[in-house]
């Protein structure tokens, strides 16, 4: 008799993984790139503490928050469109129900979005 945690075969069974998880990210392929910006936006969060630090004039400050959140809003941005062309693309072509689950989610994402 086998475990849930051995195959037929005798060798360990593969961890059930949630749906989202078993296809990949729609970010995986440009996961350096995407690294890479938020390293950069971490990097204005970082100056801006600096500058308050400094005791930098207030309207330098909030030009430096303005340009970390517009950073931030086109970094999401980009991971919803590929959330779009990945997940509920994925969901499209495979039918059934799950499209309609990825359709929301990705509405209350951009709702979300929205609110800030």
């Amino acid at each position: 008799m086998t475990t849930a945690k051995e195959s037929t075969a005798g060798s360990p069974a593969p961890a059930v993984l949630p749906e989202h998880s078993q296809h990949g990210h729609g970010y995986s392929k440009d996961k350096d790139a995407h690294l890479k910006r938020l390293r950069r936006i971490e990097g204005q969060v970082r100056g801006l503490q600096r500058m308050v630090e400094e005791d930098v004039y207030c309207i330098d400050i909030l030009t430096q928050v303005s340009a970390s959140t517009k950073a931030l809003q086109s970094f999401a941005l980009q991971l919803l469109e590929e959330h779009l062309r990945h997940c509920v693309a994925r969901a499209a072509q495979e039918g059934g129900e799950g499209i309609d689950d990825k359709v929301e989610e990705a509405t209350a994402a951009i709702a979300r979005l929205l609110r800030t």
